[in-house]
């Protein structure tokens, strides 16, 4: 049975929760792989809404097993405050298996993060300042905490004092900050061992041993891959892999065993933070799709930046992931749009580009090709086939499709759960 990836295809926020949830009642394991709780998934089963942050979304249904993989930073707060939420909704939250390998995020990658970016001014990256990316940074260098190292309290003080010898000069001579002693970080990060240790063993071979039985194992991504650090819009990016590619190194499962590559694109745009985003609208129209889409992130509550679907983007994320199957979501936000705009390559200094620049110099300074598509006014809410969509939305599917580099086989026609045209079938194909 196979491996599955789930990733975004633009600069996040495209509906990967959805889709995770989609998948996850035919699911026997749900892994995040990547980042922390700086993106969210928002997922809506029922009448009932859920924010996910840190946890995989496959936690919201029952018999699946969520995994933290290794390619992870966990904020031990964030994580349980939001397994309380949810065991508080009724949502069984026991099975939740966590990566002994997993990187911690301490009160001083927090404070670093805020601090560096106001020091940055107007060249800030837009981080959400919950410290990923100084934890990312630690592990790099070598001298980050482990969710294994809570469970020895001598190694867990010599890489705290480790971690914070050169972050503390930095603290109080740059950044004029007080010092941050040894002892409230371990005594914080102690606190939580004895209801952290039921959750964490070796997640690689459990994965492993699963897909050896035949179970179907979902690998979701944090971020989207025009955020990745090293295929994205570097460096207003992310500080992990949310690549394909990222899938395998951030769960230690091997990349042979990852049958399909789901792509989550939206039928418009958007993105959070600063950076390019050359089909970026300024007009009445990207306020239209920010209303009529709530483009306000799930983590932060911050507007998003909205623009029209830039098909270049989706190329490019197709053939960096592998992408096998797109699935396209909120197609009903355009609902009621005469015309609907698409990218189908930039404009560089009079020269034409059908492929993403190499130059990050020439992505900023790009100006969209528009093709335009005739809209449709009818509710496609109620859709449940391809069929039943209005002959105008169909064809913009299929426009999309020809020009996207893959196949689109499920389509997104409301925030409801069951909202969703079914194409193609995601694990059978």
């Amino acid at each position: 049975m196979p491996g599955i990836v789930i990733l975004g295809a633009q600069w996040g926020d495209e509906g990967k929760g959805k889709a995770t949830d989609l998948l996850a009642s035919r699911t026997d394991y749900v892994v995040k792989f990547n980042g922390g709780n700086n993106a969210g998934h928002t997922v809506v089963v029922g009448d009932e809404k859920y924010a996910l942050h840190l946890l995989p979304s496959g936690i919201l249904t029952p018999g699946v097993v969520p995994v933290i993989g290794n390619g992870v930073v966990i904020d031990l707060e964030v994580l349980f405050d939001e397994l309380e939420a949810l065991s508080a909704r009724g949502v069984d939250v026991s099975k939740l298996r966590i990566s002994a390998n997993a990187h911690i995020i301490a009160d001083y990658h927090r404070t670093l993060d805020k601090v560096s970016e106001r020091f940055l001014g107007k060249r800030s990256i837009g981080t959400t300042g919950r410290g990923i990316g100084p934890a990312y940074a630690d592990k790099i260098n070598r001298v980050g905490v482990r969710v294994q190292d809570l469970f020895d309290p001598s190694i867990l003080r010599q890489k705290v004092e480790g971690s914070l010898d050169l972050k503390n000069h930095l603290l109080t001579k740059v950044y004029n900050r007080r010092q941050i002693t040894v002892d409230e970080i371990v005594d914080d990060l102690q606190s939580y061992v004895e209801r952290l240790r039921p959750m964490v063993g070796d997640t690689a071979l459990e994965l492993d041993q699963a897909l050896d039985r035949g179970d179907i194992v979902v690998f979701e991504a944090g971020q989207a891959t025009m955020l990745d650090i090293d295929h994205g819009t570097y460096p207003f990016v992310t500080s992990s892999s949310a690549t394909a590619g990222g899938a395998a190194t951030g769960s230690g499962v091997a990349p042979a065993r990852l049958d399909r590559i789901i792509g989550i694109v939206k039928a418009y745009t958007t993105r959070v933070g600063s950076g390019p985003f050359p089909t970026e609208l300024f007009d009445e129209w990207g306020e239209r799709l920010r209303a009529t889409g709530f483009e306000f992130g799930t983590t932060t509550g911050r507007p998003r930046r909205t623009g029209w679907y830039d098909s270049v983007i989706t190329r490019y994320a197709a053939r960096v992931n592998g992408v096998t199957d797109f699935v396209l979501t909120k197609l009903d936000v355009l609902t009621g749009i005469e015309r609907i705009p698409v990218c189908v390559a930039y404009d560089v200094d009079g020269v034409r580009h059908d492929e993403m620049p190499v130059s990050q110099s020439d992505v900023h300074h790009a100006t969209p090709i528009y093709e335009e598509f005739p809209g449709w006014t009818e509710d496609i809410s109620g859709a449940r086939t391809f069929d039943d969509l209005p002959k105008n939305a169909q064809d913009y599917v299929l426009a999309l499709e020809a020009m996207s580099g893959s196949r689109i086989s499920a389509i997104g026609v409301g925030p409801d759960r069951e909202a969703i045209v079914v194409r193609h079938d995601l694990i059978e194909g």
